[in-house]
């Protein structure tokens, strides 16, 4: 017995020792960043009454001290993810979910990219990214309790670098190929000659975030007060890693800027100086080509000879209860053409538009510091952010769009959109194709342009568009309701006042004549055979206005039925049944309100804290009220949308104003914070609060002011 009762006992000490082993390797093994180097930065940061940091530096870089600083303070949470994911520590913090990242930073080579470039970049640049990293590295010691993860800091530029290295390449979708090459699924539509997945109903509370947004520009000639009007109307998460945090910088260098940042960003990345201002929306070209290779063994055959595979073992820190931290080992591999996904079906290389550089660092600097149209172009020539529409207007009365991207050189003979041989450099083109053939539409006749992420031959109006463009290029010929609705409501106005343009931003309307209409008659001729449920909903959804403006009775019907062909038409899914939609969008608003005309305010809501809005707008509208989280009182709290949205103008003599609004507030991770929520009334009465760019004007609405 006492044998036993010993080797019951050693057995628990190896289980402790085990427990305590998982609970404390990752923080020990982890390598601790160098700091930046040590300067003073003078910085001060006033508060307007919406909590909105204007930040105030000697130097550029002590503005961005100040912008690092100013965030932490309302979403500290949230940046401390950002970094983790740059140090490839995510899944310490949020488990599974956060090690597939922890991966990708790994596959995608991001580290190596900015170890090898960084110290290449121009020493202003440095400058200002440590700036960032310091201010950062100031909160965190003055709140250490607020620290979620041991030796997360210091954190320097280089890792605010890597992050930008990181997510660049998903506004394009990156991800998507990644995940069906990782899951050994079909690829993407766009990508792959057969369909993917078999078509199937998505549930109505589980509808996942969809990328979108708005931009309208409207030059002088076209003005009904000969004003230049820029609308930025991005559709981020309200919530986490891609949502906007606005605020003003000033330096007495000369960087005076108003606009919005994601977290992990040293500067805003949309928005206006005193000169000019640009927004983004996402497009869509093909820059991702995927590479079959033959292998044998850890070789793949490359124009007649085999190459060694080069791969690389990396640990993944999985979080999976409480301290205890699991490493999970996995390989990365890479050829050629690019970082290699290796499945049952076969092992493939991808080459994406824009990889491995670090040029989008700079560029964003450059864009905010351009005083005019011509260094502003030359800044977004540098080629180094690799997607993205850029729309633009400025005081000079100028308006443009450019189809931004980092267009990979391809060689006629092969098609791009599908898997291609990865046996032969036949097939590969190494570089990018130069700037000057980036389409673009500049000062079109028309003088308007909008962008709802539809192609770019749709944006400028009758006689002003751009011709196709080259095949190889891949440019995308997908229309939205929201791009048919902007042009259509722009091209009816002979002159667009500001009344017209926050009138037509705001719209909840459905264009006639586009793939929502063609999905509206298939619903209608849908046979209810017996099926109540399905009868009636058919008689009430012939009554909807094409209107989600919540005055209508089946509003809440047409909004859970009319989000499906968003994702078949956009996302190129695989069409659903219409019956099938018909029947889960009845049963759902049966189930839950007990009947079918819902008022749309009821279903869709803004909620925050103690904050519950009812909200206008739908799928695929203008008024983008996109994702959703089911509530267990069946209502559809809204997390995607419209999100941050800046409304810039510029006078007859040049003088800039704006006026902006987010959905929360400008502290929307802190509920003690009387910013937590300030905003969403006038946000869901589409109402703009005033940017107080001007300095001068600021000292009238000015909360509190602090050196950090």
């Amino acid at each position: 017995m006492r044998i036993v009762r010993r080797v019951l006992i050693g057995l628990g000490m190896l289980l402790v020792a085990a427990a305590l082993g998982l609970a404390t390797w990752e923080p020990l093994l982890a390598a601790r960043a160098a700091p930046p180097p040590a300067r003073s930065y003078d910085v001060t940061i006033t508060r307007d009454t919406f909590g909105v940091p204007h930040i105030f530096g000697k130097t550029d870089p002590d503005v961005a001290y100040g912008i690092g600083y100013a965030h932490a303070e309302d979403d500290f949470s949230t940046l401390q993810e950002v970094l983790a994911m740059t140090r490839g520590r995510l899944g310490a913090l949020k488990g599974p979910d956060g090690a597939k990242t922890d991966f990708v930073v790994h596959l995608l080579g991001a580290r190596a990219t900015v170890t090898r470039d960084y110290l290449q970049q121009p020493a202003d640049v440095r400058a200002l990214l440590d700036g960032y990293a310091s201010g950062l590295n100031r909160y965190a010691e003055t709140h250490p309790g607020e620290v979620r993860l041991s030796r997360l800091f210091p954190v320097n530029g280089e890792d605010v670098a890597t992050g930008f290295v990181v997510r660049s390449p998903f506004f394009f979708g990156l991800e998507g190929v990644l995940g069906s090459l990782a899951g050994d699924k079909p690829l993407p539509i766009e990508r792959a000659g057969s369909l993917p997945e078999a078509p199937a109903v998505t549930p109505l509370g589980s509808e996942p975030d969809q990328a979108g947004s708005n931009a309208f520009v409207v030059a002088p000639q076209r003005s009904a007060d000969g004003f230049t009007r820029l609308v930025s109307n991005s559709h981020q998460p309200w919530r986490g890693g891609a949502a906007w945090y606005e605020l003003v910088v000033h330096s007495q260098t000369g960087w005076d800027f108003a606009g919005a940042l994601l977290p992990g960003a040293p500067y805003p990345l949309l928005g206006h100086n005193k000169t000019l201002g640009w927004t983004n929306t996402v497009n869509r070209p093909d820059l991702i080509d995927v590479y079959q290779l033959v292998t044998d063994g850890g070789r793949y055959r490359y124009d007649g000879q085999w190459r060694p595979l080069e791969k690389q073992r990396v640990w993944l820190p999985v979080k999976l209860w409480g301290p205890v931290v699991l490493p999970v080992p996995k390989t990365v591999y890479r050829a050629v053409q690019g970082p290699v996904i290796v499945n049952t079906s076969g092992s493939y290389a991808i080459r994406y538009g824009g990889g491995d550089q670090l040029k989008m660092v700079e560029e964003y600097y450059r864009l905010n510091r351009a005083p005019d149209f011509t260094q502003w172009q030359a800044a977004l020539a540098m080629q180094g952010i690799p997607g993205t529409n850029f729309l633009y207007g400025d005081a000079a009365g100028n308006i443009a769009f450019f189809y931004n991207a980092s267009f990979p050189n391809r060689k006629p003979g092969f098609d791009y959109s599908k898997v291609l041989p990865g046996d032969t450099s036949s097939a590969y083109a190494p570089g990018t194709v130069p700037w000057s053939s980036v389409p673009r539409n500049v000062n079109p006749a028309s003088g308007i342009l909008i962008n709802g992420n539809n192609s770019p031959y749709q944006a400028a109006g009758l006689g002003s568009e751009i011709p196709p463009q080259p095949p190889l290029l891949g440019v995308e010929t997908d229309t939205t309701n929201r791009g048919d609705r902007a042009l259509e409501l722009m091209s009816a106005v002979p002159l667009i006042s500001e009344e017209d343009l926050k009138r037509i931003k705001f719209d909840t309307g459905v264009a006639k004549g586009g793939y929502l209409e063609a999905w509206f008659k298939e619903l209608l001729s849908v046979d209810p055979q017996g099926d109540e449920r399905i009868a009636e909903a058919r008689a009430l959804l012939s009554q909807w206005d094409w209107n989600w403006d919540g005055k209508g009775p089946a509003d809440s019907l047409a909004f859970s039925i009319l989000r499906s062909p968003h994702r078949f038409h956009y996302e190129r899914k695989p069409q659903p049944d219409p019956r099938a939609v018909m029947a889960e969008a009845a049963g759902y608003l049966r189930k839950h309100f007990g009947k079918l005309d819902v008022p749309l305010g009821e279903l869709i809501r803004l909620r925050q804290g103690k904050v519950d809005l009812p909200l206008d707008g739908g799928p695929d509208s203008l008024r983008a009220a996109t994702s959703y989280d089911e509530a267990s009182d069946g209502r559809l709290a809204i997390r995607h949308g419209d999100s941050f949205i800046l409304f810039m103008t510029w006078d007859k003599a040049g003088r800039v104003h704006s006026e902006s609004v987010q959905p929360f507030g400008s502290a929307s991770t802190r509920p003690d914070s009387p910013h937590y929520t300030d905003q969403a009334q006038l946000f869901v009465q589409h109402q703009f609060k005033p940017v107080w760019f001007d300095p001068a004007e600021l000292e009238a609405h000015a909360e509190r002011s602090y050196r950090p």
